[in-house]
């Protein structure tokens, strides 16, 4: 997680407080990805537990069974999904040469 002081002009001093600016977002846009992709891995290490421990107790029930495949198909297709995001993004950095991965509002 980044902080204010990280951006230079992200903060303005003003008299003895310190006032962020539109500059922070910056920093906010930032912090609230870093939180957004690591509550995504955390939700789709989740299914793969519950997959898992729905294969594993479905006692060859057929029912039970295509439940536990189902939520192991969607974990993966979630897995896939992200990675193919981020593929794409770096792709598109790569061949165009802009930085769409790093978001940076400009100043003078």
């Amino acid at each position: 997680m980044k902080n204010w002081n990280d951006v230079p002009g992200c903060l303005l001093k003003v008299g003895e407080v310190e006032v962020p600016t539109i500059k922070c977002l910056e920093i906010v846009f930032s912090n609230i990805l870093v939180v957004a992709v690591s509550l995504a891995a955390l939700a789709l290490f989740v299914m793969f537990l519950v997959g898992g421990f729905k294969f594993l107790t479905a006692g060859g029930d057929p029912k039970a069974v295509a439940s536990a495949k189902s939520t192991l198909t969607y974990a993966i297709i979630g897995i896939a999904l992200m990675a193919g995001a981020y593929l794409i993004f770096k792709l598109i950095e790569y061949f165009t040469g802009v930085p769409i991965t790093i978001f940076r509002i400009p100043t003078q």
